[in-house]
Order: structure tokens, then C-alpha cells, then sequence
């Protein structure tokens, strides 16, 4: 099967593709696209549920961790102010976390919009495709619609003006019978007419979810991110409450990345496997939802010199008509004219109607050559597993990062946290103020020195 112009399997469709896949019994599943079959879904649930895999055990570290942390550690003797040896590297640490963190988060931002214009490219050439179909119907009905009012009118008065001439009658009924049978020809070009699938419907659907999903992702960005600059703030003003309250939250951020890694790793293999190879699947799924013939779609999906043009026959025999009947007119113009003036009105606007239709003959002739819809199927193609592949890999490199970032920063926030020196409750009083206690007591040395 030719692959679209333009189009080739990157380098990251091979590697993704030959990645071995397990369903839940952990018998081999062979790695291509099939959706339908509950083996590969659960192939596909197994690699999302390494993240969850990967969460669990993360959890569990942090927790052993903490715990060992509060239970094991020596006691500080009463009165002591020195802090602990090894606090600077913790609190260090925890900041390059962070840092990291935040450098994670620009990764994302860029594999976001990598996959949002992906998704963006795959919803314009369904809607150029759509465009062109339309066009197609437009063009086909506008034509039967011309020739039949020519048949209905200027043939049927100009055979009434030739009657006393039954051989001039002869070929204007010729003529008639050519306009039926292009009429008949041209209403089988429309082949998408009736098709329930509509290109228009699956772009608008795609563009939608794409937008809820962009929306989640900037969501779950700038959550990290106040999270990452919160918890650097806590750490430079050593204000406790901010530390607790930002360690919270990047236990919340830690599990939605964990969450967004597995459908992010899920997404990308069973891309990598329909992009590896995506002519079956698309040849089969758009037969069953529109009911065309194989002959139609694999023109128009493979575009090569193996698959024949099926409306072939169809443009052969329209042309030759639409040439008779051109070559009718001009004799009938030659020889009804000079003897029947009243001729010549209807003959004009026939001959007028015959101009029109074959313009409308040449660009369906143009349309519906394979070039156009192959050209939006490989646009798209590119977008769905170029551009959008791209970035899902991105997302997996934020969110891996992500993780990592806030699994250190979760194990160093509660050591950071105990290296804060212990709050004053009067630090901030006004020294004048008499209810300050070192000023009362200054008051009440004064009172007795009197």
C-alpha cells in the first residue's frame, strides 16, 4: 500500500511500535491497531497501569521515608539552636527539585501546543476534505438540475418549432436523449451523497475534545507551577504554614501527573501502532461507516497507478455525450436557423446551458482525481502522527519529570520544614506597646527604682 505524499513512519512510530505488548493475563499481543479487540484494549490499559504502578511505589518510598524520618532520628538536646548537619543539602535539594520542576513544566507547555497543532492540522484537512466533497454535490446536482430545465424547456420548444421538419425533430431528440444520459452519468459522480459520516461533524468533534484536553493540561501546568513557586517562596520567607499547605498540594499535583503519564503512555503506543501502518484501518472503519465500495475508498486512500479511477467510465461517456451534443447544436444552428428564426432563442440558451455544464465538467473531471483527497488524507496523517505524536512524547517527559520533582521535594519539604528556626509570638510587637512583656517588665524595674 502507497503511503501518503509527504507521509513517512518518524522514527519514534518504529521505536514505540516494536515496544512488546501483554494483556492481562501477560500472553503476548501483537502490536498492530486494533481497538476493537479486548486484548489489545487490555494491552493498552497494562501500559497505563504501569503508572499507576509507578505511583504506588512512589507513595510507598515517600511514606517509608517520612516515617524514618520522624521516628529514627536522634533527639535535639533541650535549648539547642545548631542546626542538623546535612540541612543546607536538603534544603538545596529540595530547591533544585523545584527548579527542575519548573524546567519540566515548560517542557510541557511546548508538548501541549505541539499537540495541539497536530490535532488542529488533522481538523483542517477534514474540513478541506469536507469542502471538496461538498463542492462534488454542489457541482453534480447543479448540473443534473441545468440539464434537466434544458430538456424540460429550450429542447422541448425547439422540437415544437421544427416539427414540419421530422429530420431536424430527429436531432433535437438526439439531442434530448444525449442531455438524459449525461444527467444519468454525472448524478453517479456524487458518490458521498447520502453518507451518513460527515467530515464536517468529525472535525468539529475532534476540535472540541482538543479543546477540553488543551484546557486540562494548561490547568494542570499552571497548577505545578503556583505549587513550584509557592513552595520556593515557603523555603525563602521559612514560613511553615506555606511549606505544609504547598506539601499538600504537591502530594495532589504528584498523583495527577502519575495519572496523566499513564494515558499519556497509553495514547502514545496505540498512536505509534496505527501510524505505523494506518491505510487498513482506515479503509475498513470508513467502509463500514459510509457503505461505500472498496474500489471508491481505495482510490482515493492509496492514490497509486495499481487502483484504476472507478468513475472512469462514467467521465468517458459523459464527455462524448456533452461532444455530441455540441456537435447537434451546431448543425441544428447550421441548417434550423436560416428556415425557423424562432430557433434561434432556444438554441442560444442551449448552447449556453452546454457551456456551463461542461466547465462543471471539468472541475468534477479535477475533483474527483485522487490527488486533492489523498493530499488531505496524508495532511492529516502528518498531524495525527507527526506534530501530535511529537508532543504526547513531550508530555511524557513533563510528567515524568514532574513526578521525579515532586517526589524529592515531598521527601525534603518535612526536613526543610524542621530546620526553621522556632516562631516568636512577640517578634513582631511594637516595643512600645505596654502589653509587650519586655516593657512591662522594664516598666515595673522602673517603679521600683523610684
Amino acid at each position: 500500500m502507497g503511503a501518503p505524499p509527504g507521509y513517512r513512519p518518524s522514527a519514534w512510530v518504529h521505536l514505540l511500535h516494536q515496544l512488546p505488548r501483554a494483556d492481562f493475563q501477560l500472553r503476548p499481543v501483537p502490536s498492530g491497531f486494533a481497538p476493537q479487540e479486548q486484548e489489545y484494549q487490555q494491552a493498552l490499559l497494562l501500559v497505563a497501569a504501569l503508572a499507576g504502578l509507578g505511583l504506588g511505589l512512589s507513595l510507598i518510598f515517600i511514606a517509608v521515608y517520612l516515617i524514618r524520618f520522624c521516628c529514627c532520628r536522634p533527639p535535639e538536646p533541650p535549648g539547642s539552636k545548631t542546626p542538623s548537619p546535612g540541612g543546607g543539602c536538603v534544603t538545596w535539594s529540595c530547591i533544585v527539585a523545584l527548579l527542575a520542576g519548573c524546567i519540566g513544566i515548560g517542557i510541557g507547555f511546548y508538548g501541549n501546543s505541539e499537540t495541539s497543532d497536530g490535532v488542529s492540522q488533522l481538523s483542517s484537512a477534514l474540513l478541506h476534505a469536507n469542502h471538496t466533497l461538498s463542492t462534488i454535490d454542489h457541482l453534480v446536482l447543479e448540473t443534473v438540475e441545468r440539464l434537466g430545465e434544458a430538456v424540460r424547456t429550450e429542447l422541448t420548444t425547439l422540437e415544437e418549432v421544427l416539427e414540419p421538419r421530422t429530420e431536424l425533430v430527429a436531432a433535437a431528440r438526439g439531442a434530448r436523449r444525449q442531455a438524459e444520459a449525461v444527467a444519468q452519468q454525472l448524478q453517479g459522480l456524487a458518490f458521498w451523497q447520502g453518507v451518513p459520516l460527515s467530515p464536517l461533524q468529525v472535525a468539529e468533534d475532534v476540535s472540541f475534545a482538543e479543546e477540553y484536553r488543551w484546557l486540562a493540561y494548561v490547568l494542570l501546568l499552571l497548577l505545578e507551577l503556583l505549587v513550584c513557586l509557592f513552595t520556593l517562596l515557603g523555603l525563602a520567607k521559612q514560613s511553615k504554614w506555606l511549606v505544609i499547605v504547598m506539601t499538600v498540594m504537591s502530594l495532589l499535583v504528584l498523583i495527577l501527573s502519575w495519572g496523566s503519564m499513564g494515558l499519556e503512555a497509553a495514547t502514545a503506543v496505540g498512536l505509534s501502532d496505527f501510524c505505523s501502518n494506518p491505510d487498513p484501518y482506515v479503509l475498513n472503519l470508513t467502509q463500514e461507516e459510509t457503505g461505500l465500495s472498496s474500489d471508491i475508498l481505495s482510490y482515493y486512500f492509496l492514490c497509486n497507478q495499481a487502483v484504476s479511477n472507478p468513475f472512469q467510465q462514467r467521465l468517458t461517456l459523459s464527455q462524448r455525450a456533452l461532444a455530441n451534443i455540441h456537435s447537434q447544436l451546431l448543425g441544428l444552428e447550421r441548417e434550423a436557423v436560416p428556415q425557423f428564426p424562432s430557433a434561434q432563442k432556444p438554441l442560444l440558451s442551449l448552447e449556453e446551458t452546454l457551456n456551463v455544464t461542461e466547465g462543471n465538467f471539468h472541475q468534477l473531471v479535477a475533483l474527483l482525481h485522487c490527488r486533492g483527497l489523498h493530499k488531505d488524507y496524508g495532511a492529516a496523517l502528518r498531524g495525527l502522527c507527526e506534530d501530535a505524536l511529537e508532543g504526547l512524547l513531550f508530555l511524557l517527559l513533563f510528567s515524568l519529570l514532574s513526578a521525579g520533582a515532586l517526589a524529592t521535594a515531598l521527601c525534603s519539604l518535612p526536613r526543610a520544614w524542621a530546620l526553621f528556626p522556632p516562631s516568636d509570638d512577640y517578634d513582631d510587637t511594637d516595643d512600645d506597646d505596654p502589653f509587650n512583656p519586655q516593657e512591662s517588665k522594664r516598666f515595673v524595674q522602673w517603679q521600683s527604682s523610684i
